[in-house]
């Protein structure tokens, strides 16, 4: 539509242009010519009749000479008049529609002047002419006085013929503009047709394929370049969908195999785990040579099952299993449970005022606050401050907002940013912990699953700041409420924090 209008616009301004200027040459020639005929046929008619009359002529041969040039070709009327012997003025016309008053008075009085005579000027009267309306209709005036103060004429000359000619020229010319106007907006159709229609589909193609429709193809017809361009794109997609086939493929891959690794791993580490715990059992009654040994095994052993644990609840999120299982929660409660259960009542101080609930998954919840409270006293040492707080969210929701402060030295500027990232560490030189670098990114990813999201910064007093934000009502994003029958995955060890180590950066 904007090149139709744009095709339009230049078509008439171009073709109304053209038409005016060709209308005025053309009108000015036309009256140009009708004038000058006109003029010089009553110069000389008005020199052969009029100019042989005595200077106080009768009035019969005044009408005589008035007659005889209103026979003229140029079909023109003239009025005449003079004194006559007595001293009276005679006034005669060739068609008795016309009359002296008709004749404009600046045209009287210009005709009537006489000039004086010298090198620039041979003849004390001149010949003199206007354009004039009488009656609705265009007419040529013009008078002159016979040299020697005789008799003076004046003719009406009808510009009629003429106005048709040139209202017949306008009407032409304006056809012709409308026909341009209708010629451009079909060569604007074309060209859209051709070309920008084209180019908008292949814009919506290449934005289908953005929003990740990788089967999205042009239909392609013609040799010209945007034939050419549309195989370009064709072959472009093909090839992106092949790869990303093969991508996820390969990813897919690696999420079974860290699922079925996880879950084999699963089996000889519960009898491990039996094995070990009876060992710590018997550590004192060991030999002291051996126990250490036993130690180092039984800690291993726990930091393995917790790895697995994790590993499971990571594929659990990548492969969009994980499921909300919703229920009311009074938030200071659920705070105060998890402290309580890993015995961080004398390491943090918690504000937070009875009675906030939230439809949130405690499980989660609780594994979210596990590994923020557990790595801030890992890190970040005690007292840790833990504070509950409700809002509105940008969207307009009512928002929870959860905030973790520790009384450490804060998190490296160049390792905040990463401080979420999986297995990160962030010093080469400790690439064991008693972490397993996964605590915070199951943290997040217990967040996004809620609609939330975690952030981390460092205090301006020093220290560094989690805040967990969580929509007070969840259930939106679980219509639905199916028991999660794969357990959660992180209960235990990942929940306490351990799993977080150098994962957070710290």
């Amino acid at each position: 539509m904007r090149l139709v209008v744009v095709f339009a616009l230049v078509a008439l301004i171009a073709a109304a242009a053209a038409s005016g200027i060709a209308y005025w040459i053309n009108r000015d020639a036309v009256l140009t010519r009708a004038q000058n005929a006109a003029l010089n046929d009553f110069r000389e008619s008005l020199g052969d009749n009029a100019g042989s009359l005595p200077r106080r002529p009768r009035c019969d041969a005044v009408r005589d000479a008035a007659e005889a040039m209103a026979n003229s070709t140029q079909r023109y009327e003239v009025v005449l008049t003079g004194r006559q012997g007595g001293g009276s003025r005679c006034t005669v016309a060739s068609d008795a529609d016309f009359t002296l008053d008709d004749v404009p008075g600046a045209l009287r009085t210009a005709v009537h002047k006489e000039r004086p005579v010298d090198a620039s000027n041979s003849a004390p009267y001149h010949l003199y002419w206007q354009r004039i309306t009488l009656g609705g209709e265009p007419y040529l005036v013009g008078g002159a006085t016979v040299i020697g103060g005789g008799t003076t004429g004046y003719m009406f000359k009808s510009l009629a013929p003429e106005r048709d000619d040139l209202n017949s020229l306008a009407w032409s010319l304006g056809i012709a503009t409308a026909l341009a106007l209708v010629g451009s907006a079909l060569l604007a159709q074309a060209a859209a047709t051709t070309v920008l229609r084209p180019v908008q589909r292949l814009g919506d193609a290449a934005r289908r394929l953005g929003e990740g429709k990788l089967d999205t193809r042009l239909q392609v017809s013609g040799t010209d370049e945007l034939a050419e361009l549309s195989r370009t794109f064709n072959s472009t997609a093909e090839a992106l969908e092949k790869r990303v086939a093969e991508l996820s493929a390969r990813e897919e891959s690696s999420r079974r195999f860290v699922a079925d690794m996880s879950h084999e791993l699963r089996t000889p580490l519960t009898a491990i785990t039996a094995v070990t715990e009876v060992l710590e059992e018997e550590v004192d009654s060991l030999d002291p040579m051996i126990a250490p040994a036993v130690t180092l095994v039984v800690s291993e052993t726990r930091r393995l099952n917790d790895l697995v644990e994790n590993l499971m609840e990571v594929t659990r999120f990548d492969a969009g299993t994980a499921k909300l299982v919703l229920d009311d929660v009074d938030v200071a409660d659920q705070v105060t449970a998890c402290i309580d259960a890993r015995a961080w009542l004398d390491a943090v101080e918690l504000d937070a005022d009875r009675g906030i609930m939230a439809r949130l998954d405690p499980r989660r919840l609780d594994v979210i606050l596990a590994n923020l409270i557990g790595n801030a006293l890992k890190h970040g040492g005690s007292p840790v401050r833990v504070s509950v707080r409700t809002g509105t969210s940008a969207t307009g929701e009512d928002e929870l907002t959860i905030r973790v402060a520790d009384n450490g030295p804060g998190i490296p500027e160049d390792v905040l940013p990463h401080v979420f990232d999986r297995f990160y560490k962030a010093s080469a030189s400790r690439p064991r912990s008693e972490g397993s670098g996964l605590g915070l990114s199951i943290a997040r990813e217990n967040a996004h699953i809620h609609g939330g999201e975690i952030t981390a910064e460092n205090a301006p007093g020093g220290g560094a700041v989690f805040t967990l934000r969580l929509p007070r009502d969840a259930s939106r994003l679980a219509p639905e409420q199916s028991r999660d029958g794969d357990g959660g995955g992180v209960h235990g060890g990942a929940g306490t924090g351990t799993g977080t180590g150098e994962g957070s950066g710290r």
